[in-house]
């Protein structure tokens, strides 16, 4: 019997394991070191602005988000912002790129269950020597068959590579917590997708569901990924 299914992507960052609960407790900082220049709710439009702008310039990650932290305190404080927060807000950076990786409940044994019976591929964004670092702390690395890490997750991405790495889109899977990245440009890629629901989501990652379509589907947690796959076949 031919499957249907032979190739299953997942998403890092709030899939596998933690990440933007982190990126707030960064910017809970930045507000309480900005509290004397500007109000908090203010703030966090203006760093989401900046970010809006910078990610085409610097990428999606943790370096781009603590440039345009800097960027930010310049432009509220009229360039007044002392050298003492900037070296506050670098030094966050650099907290973050130190953080040691924490799986979300059911990772290990849903990937590790998957990978005996599909393909597997990782395809994440970010900045590559941090998505690296955390795929190899993580211990999943050898679950996986291939590794993408990409600067944006669009529907030819996700064609490009299912077919490349697997049996083409429309014999694949990808899972995420992202609606923007993950579930919407996979599934108009011609393949499933997978919604898994994170606490946390960027501003930025947010997008309609495309519940009307036949290949969305949302599952509360990862373990429940198996049991669909197989009604999937």
């Amino acid at each position: 019997m031919v499957k249907s299914l032979t190739t299953i992507g997942f998403d890092a960052d709030d899939t596998l394991w933690h990440n933007e609960r982190f990126f707030r407790i960064t910017q809970e900082r930045f507000a309480e070191l900005l509290a004397d220049f500007v109000p908090q709710d203010h703030l966090e439009e203006r760093l989401l602005e900046a970010e809006k702008r910078n990610v085409g310039h610097y990428g999606f990650g943790i370096k781009g988000f603590v440039l345009s932290m800097i960027e930010t305190a310049i432009e509220v404080t009229e360039e007044r912002v002392p050298a003492a927060v900037i070296a506050e807000l670098m030094q966050a950076g650099r907290e973050m790129l130190r953080h040691p990786i924490e799986l979300l409940p059911h990772v290990r044994e849903t990937v590790e269950a998957l990978s005996n019976s599909h393909h597997l591929i990782l395809i994440t964004k970010g900045d590559l020597l941090d998505q690296e670092r955390k795929l190899a702390q993580s211990g999943l690395g050898e679950m996986f068959d291939w590794v993408e890490i990409v600067s944006h997750k669009t529907p030819e991405v996700y064609a490009t590579t299912f077919e490349r790495h697997g049996d083409g889109a429309a014999r694949a899977m990808m899972v995420g917590n992202s609606m923007r990245s993950d579930v919407v440009p996979a599934i108009d890629a011609g393949s499933w997708g997978v919604y898994v629901p994170h606490g946390l989501v960027w501003e930025l990652e947010k997008a309609e569901k495309p519940e009307d379509h036949s290949r969305y589907v949302e599952i509360q947690a990862l373990d429940a990924l198996p049991d669909l796959v197989k009604v999937i076949g």
